[in-house]
């Protein structure tokens, strides 16, 4: 046992005892004490560090702090050690870690020993910063002690400190080149503590695993990467991994299938359409060109084809020796790629994403796309010239009437158990019924081309020969939306009339059929061969025009039809000529095909359709600015009207009261006056005053009560009669507006109609008012006037004495007669108008009223087309500002298209359609 050995497991005493085994070290070493001072100059420092590891492993440790604690030589670092050990034992952690600090040592393993003890220390203290901060140092400067880096590991791992033990666990593959290390970065990678960490932190580490063992290499990378997937710093991984791979000598024949995947799916989940392209040129060709280094066969192609489609699209982006070599693979290599597949999940993407950007559905490519993926039917289209007998034909095969009129919509036949018959748009698939429901959708004309129709019901015939019939409308004028349907074909059927077979017309149909669809075989039905006069015209007139079309298409074949024969014999004469056309040799390669221009003109389509959105926001923000200046034009002029209806009614509504006001100050004076009449000279003249101003009071009630309040109400509804004239008039202007509205926004979206309630509140307000009056008893006359005041004690003290009586007589009934009653009328006046003042100044607020419903739809209208001038205006501005956001995901897809293009060309499908 080395002496470092011994002072690290305090066993340096056994230096002492070695010849003395049996013997306790305590009576040994106080035996050597004992002889070593008998030395003239004895050095017991040895002796005395001896006894303090007995003392300590006896736990005595006050001995051994006492023993320690006059070492005086190269033992004394370990001696402060040693008594820090001692302190710690005994609980005094306070005192231990005074000490450790305090050691001041070149030795490694001291130093290394003291600060394990340390960490221990710190932990127990809870001082765990300090210990996170020993451990580090302990494994920087001694990494190779024993159990030093699994104790720090450990450590982290337990507190879940991913930081500190992702860098001792990559520092230490690194120095180590450990497999081991290595495995726990993985092990790190895959419990997905690496994440916060950049991605160039692990590339040291990545370079030296290549170096070590490819396999473990592939293994961390790959986990990497699937760790950094769902990342922000995910793009800066790939740019990473780029550049590490091209930096690396790679060999395909070391199978990286894990990578090749990889690859794989990081290429297409970035040209899925999420992504612009100014985010991937500076990661697809690198991706690309790392890709095809270690492509293994199963890829290979695929990868290739991926570098060509890329480098087509963006010439000079890839490296021409990576470009030369793709050529290569792709035109010598078989490949194991379900490509159907391939296309069929790029063509789900592009959906995907356009009912995503609102593009629309697109029930009826979908429903097409089913159809190529059947490849157990045969599709044969029937196309002809309108009046070539078409519908017989296909009565014929369905053995009853189903069409007794020129076809309108493309329908397939297809046999099935049970009836069912669907209508197929972009928008929606709507079940029909039955057939009264399918006879009424074949014999529209109008939008009849936008949707089609699938007719499944049992058919022998169809089920015996795996067929599908789809039948078209009769080629006028409408070519184009026929010709769509030629690539859901695999044979076209062109049906001729016998009367005028294979006209320049047909030939000119026949031409663009086949510039469309060059793949697609064309063959022909001679139909209405029972009009033919003879049976000898009949065959010269078959030679002729299968001899004329032979001449076309010479390996069309032609096929004679009468509906007159017996359907039984056309049936079978029918089976052996579609025997003898179909063709079933690389149907999945010519399907493939017919998808891969689906998708193009998908496509391009989209394209067009972004160019359409464009132009109808343009259209939109136009129309609807002109719809808000008319909309804003309509409420001022509504608002004119219901001002200057507020302004005739309240005017007609005060001239009545006016009326009333003039005539109630005409008559009450009067009446007043007349009262004189009621003084007699035997009058009372001390009370007379009384007397007159009660009847005064009660004439003016009789009078307002009996001849006033009636007239009153006879005005007032008189009034509302007229009022309700205006109303009307305005109503049937707000109806003009209206319709104007609804003409212009193409729906009835306007309805203005007022508020004619307003009149029941009226006629109610004013029954209310005019069925009573009560005057509150005015002071006519006992008010204290001085000419009053002076009458009456006049009348009070004069009023005895008969001889005054003449002269008070003549002086009241001056008074009456020549009184001034304008304060009273004004009072009368007053008090009797006063109830009808609220229902005057609530007029303006009940005729808006009238007005509000329409005012509100005409406000609520400009408010729309403000937002949809807003909204289209704010969806033009990004449209023009990042055109990219539309155009990018479309020229991705089409790169992918481009790839399995380049597959077909190369000989593993079908030729390309366009």
């Amino acid at each position: 046992m080395s002496v470092e050995k011994q002072l690290t497991e305090k066993q340096y005493y056994s230096m002492f005892i070695n010849e003395h085994e049996e013997v306790h070290p305590i009576r040994v070493l106080g035996d050597a004490y004992q002889e070593e001072m008998q030395k003239d100059i004895p050095d017991l420092a040895y002796i005395r560090f001896a006894q303090g590891e007995v003392y300590f492993h006896n736990r005595d440790f006050e001995t051994a702090i006492f023993k320690w604690g006059n070492i005086i030589n190269e033992l004394e670092p370990w001696a402060q050690k040693n008594t820090a050990d001692a302190y710690y034992e005994m609980g005094l952690l306070s005192n231990a870690e005074d000490l450790y600090t305090a050691i001041e040592t070149d030795n490694l393993t001291l130093k290394t020993e003291v600060s394990l003890q340390l960490f221990i220390l710190y932990i127990e203290r809870g001082k765990m910063d300090s210990a996170v901060e020993v451990i580090k140092k302990t494994v920087l400067s001694n990494p190779d002690y024993p159990q030093v880096t699994e104790i720090a590991r450990k450590f982290f791992e337990e507190r879940q400190d991913w930081q500190n033990a992702i860098e001792l666990a990559v520092n230490e593959a690194i120095r180590t080149e450990s497999s081991e290390w290595f495995g726990i970065v993985n092990s790190y990678v895959n419990n997905g503590v690496t994440k916060r960490l950049l991605p160039g932190y692990f590339s040291h580490a990545l370079n030296v695993v290549y170096t070590l063992d490819r396999k473990q290499f592939e293994e961390l990378t790959a986990a990497l990467w699937n760790s950094y997937k769902t990342e922000d710093c995910y793009f800066t991984w790939l740019k990473e991994i780029n550049y590490l791979l091209s930096n690396l000598e790679m060999d395909q024949n070391e199978h990286w299938e894990k990578l090749s995947a990889l690859f794989k799916e990081t290429y297409f989940s970035l040209i899925d359409g999420s992504y612009l392209i100014k985010e991937l040129t500076d990661i697809i060709p690198d991706l690309l060109s790392n890709w095809i280094r270690i492509s293994n066969s199963s890829q290979l192609v695929l990868a290739s084809a991926a570098v060509l489609s890329w480098n087509e699209l963006f010439p000079v982006s890839i490296n021409m020796l990576i470009v030369s070599e793709a050529e290569k693979f792709i035109s010598k290599m078989d490949h194991e790629i379900d490509e159907l597949e391939e296309c069929l999940k790029l063509f789900e993407s592009i959906l995907h994403w356009a009912e995503a950007h609102e593009m629309g559905e697109n029930h009826r490519l979908k429903w097409m796309v089913q159809q190529l993926i059947d490849f157990e039917t045969h599709h044969l289209l029937l196309t002809g010239l309108s009046g070539s007998g078409k519908s017989t034909f296909i009565n014929m095969i369905s053995g009853e009437d189903l069409q007794d009129s020129p076809t309108s919509s493309v329908v397939m036949f297809k046999d099935h158990p049970e009836l069912e018959i669907d209508e197929i748009n972009n928008k929606e698939t709507v079940q029909l019924t039955d057939l009264v429901d399918f006879q009424e959708r074949m014999d529209r004309r109008r939008n009849a081309l936008e949707s089609l129709i699938e007719f499944k019901r049992p058919n022998p015939f169809l089920k015996e020969n795996r067929l599908a019939m789809i039948d078209t409308p009769g080629l006028n004028g409408n070519q184009y939306e026929v010709m769509k349907q030629i690539h859901a074909a695999d044979t076209v059927l062109f049906v001729l009339d016998a009367n005028a077979p294979f006209t320049a017309k047909e030939r000119g149909i026949l031409s663009q059929i086949h510039d469309q669809a060059p793949n697609v075989p064309i063959h022909f039905l001679l139909n209405k061969m029972d009009t033919i006069a003879n049976e000898q015209d009949t065959v010269r007139i078959f030679n002729e025009t299968k001899a004329e079309i032979n001449s076309y298409l010479p390996d069309s074949k032609v096929l004679a039809f009468s509906s007159q024969n017996d359907r039984g014999q056309q049936l079978s004469e029918l089976t052996e000529f579609i025997q003898s056309i179909k063709h079933t040799r690389n149907l999945e390669d010519k399907r493939l095909a017919k998808l891969l221009f689906f998708i193009r003109s998908t496509i391009t389509e989209l394209l067009q359709k972004r160019i359409d959105v464009e132009n109808q926001l343009i259209e939109s923000v136009r129309w609807n600015e002109e719809m808000h200046m008319k909309l804003t034009g309509a409420l001022n002029q509504l608002k004119d009207t219901e001002s200057q209806k507020a302004e005739t009614i309240s005017r007609s509504y005060g001239l009545i009261k006016t009326e009333l006001q003039k005539e109630i100050s005409g008559v009450i004076p009067k009446m007043l006056k007349e009262c004189s009449l009621l003084i007699k000279e035997n009058s009372d003249f001390s009370n007379i005053h009384l007397e007159l101003n009660n009847e005064m009071n009660k004439r003016m009630q009789e009078y307002l009560e009996q001849t006033i309040l009636p007239k009153y109400y006879t005005s007032l509804q008189e009034w509302i009669g007229q009022t309700k004239e205006e109303f009307i008039q305005s109503q049937q202007f707000l109806d003009e507006m209206a319709e104007g509205f609804n003409v212009m926004y193409g729906e009835e979206r306007f309805k203005l109609e007022c508020d004619f309630k307003v009149l029941d509140d009226w006629r109610r307000d004013t029954d209310r008012m005019t069925s009573r009056f009560i005057l509150e008893p005015v002071n006519i006359l006992l008010r204290r006037t001085p000419s009053q005041f002076l009458l009456k004690s006049a009348g009070k003290l004069l009023g005895a004495l008969s001889q005054n009586k003449t002269m008070l007589f003549n002086k009241y009934k001056a008074f009456v007669e020549n009184e001034d009653y304008s304060e009273t009328v004004a009072l009368v006046n007053a008090r009797f108008f006063q109830q009808f003042e609220l229902f005057e100044k609530a007029l303006e607020r009940d005729i808006s009223l009238f007005f509000r419903g329409p005012a509100s739809v005409v406000s609520r209208a400009i408010e729309e087309a403000q937002s949809e001038i807003e909204t289209n205006q704010d969806l033009l501005g990004k449209m023009n500002t990042n055109p990219e956001l539309f155009r990018d995901p479309l020229t991705l897809f089409e790169v992918r298209l481009r790839q399995f293009e380049w597959m077909t060309v190369a000989g593993k499908g079908a030729q390309t359609v366009y």
